[in-house]
């Protein structure tokens, strides 16, 4: 199944068009640093691997922003596949979109040199989104996949899967796809408001740079929905957000996430800690976490009002 990404090129969109002419996506990060070696292991040998590098190329940058950093490169580099539709927003607020036509190339000495060969099809206006595609797409992260928008990318790419599918398993797709938006919306709601939650006394939604880099941090067994750090910088927080009644199965999850974060991120001297956010949970949840002790529990409550 086909997937879609915004990938930046250079701040703000400013090479966009220099990449979109030459038939190429690019990034930067590590600049002419060939990373070829690296790749072929999958994403946390690369961030082992790289992670020490970057920090001597920016000192002062923590495990976690180094980590943060040498995920997207090797997303953009390896992660994303060939058939993937990319995104690359432009200035002007219009976005070129294209399909991945290529593996990883070096191009040093050029102000974008890590690469892909991209066979970019037309554009469309940030006005032609829906506010939520909008706000995504909208964002400052140099990657991003935009899982939850897929159906709606289709229409404006005009890129679809040609296998026929029966009746069936269409319903469970769209099934499966409004309940990833509605823990998508969960999620947008909780980071817009963080400051005023009560997890916002104690922690931050991890910044690199002043922009917001702990949304959707990306691990080699899937994306953590929220990660964040105790305001004194010793606890590390991996949130995990569902959308109605928690299942079992959650704990093992976060324990996975949880797992990546101690073995690649923490510094000395820091822990990891969990938390499950679900509308409801069970007998069967309680039984899971009443021996993951560094695991918590909060429910979210929606609330709807009409006034004169």
């Amino acid at each position: 199944m086909t997937s879609y990404w915004v990938v930046r090129q250079g701040k703000g969109g400013s090479n966009a068009q220099e990449m979109i002419e030459s038939g190429y996506l690019g990034v930067d990060f590590i600049g002419d640093y060939d990373i070829r070696p690296y790749l072929g292991s999958g994403s946390e040998a690369f961030r082992r691997a790289l992670n020490g590098v970057y920090q001597e190329l920016y000192p002062g940058t923590t495990k976690i922003g180094a980590g943060l950093a040498m995920g997207r490169l090797w997303t953009a580099c390896e992660g994303i596949q060939e058939g993937d539709v990319v995104l690359a927003p432009k200035p002007d607020r219009t976005y070129q979109f294209g399909v991945v036509a290529s593996g990883y190339e070096y191009h040093p000495g050029s102000p974008l040199p890590h690469r892909r060969r991209v066979d970019w099809k037309g554009s469309f206006g940030r006005d032609e989104m829906s506010p939520g595609l909008a706000s995504s797409a909208g964002t400052q992260q140099t990657v991003l996949e935009l899982a939850a928008h897929s159906a709606e990318l289709a229409q404006l790419t005009r890129v679809t899967d040609s296998v026929p599918v029966m009746e069936a398993v269409i319903a469970s797709e769209v099934e499966e796809q409004l309940a990833f938006q509605m823990e998508k919306q969960l999620e947008d709601f909780l980071v817009s408001n963080w400051r005023s939650t009560v997890l916002g006394r104690d922690y931050d939604i991890y910044e690199e740079d002043g922009q917001l880099a702990g949304q959707q941090y990306l691990t080699d067994t899937g994306p953590m929905d929220i990660l964040a750090v105790s305001k004194d910088g010793k606890r590390i927080l991996v949130i995990e957000l569902k959308r109605g009644r928690a299942s079992d199965a959650v704990v093992g999850q976060i324990q996975r996430y949880m797992g990546f974060v101690q073995e690649t991120m923490l510094e000395p001297g820091q822990e990891v800690e969990g938390l499950i956010i679900a509308l409801d949970d069970d007998r069967k949840i309680r039984r899971a976490l009443s021996v993951a002790p560094n695991i918590r529990f909060m429910r979210y409550r929606v609330e709807f009002h009409l006034e004169e």
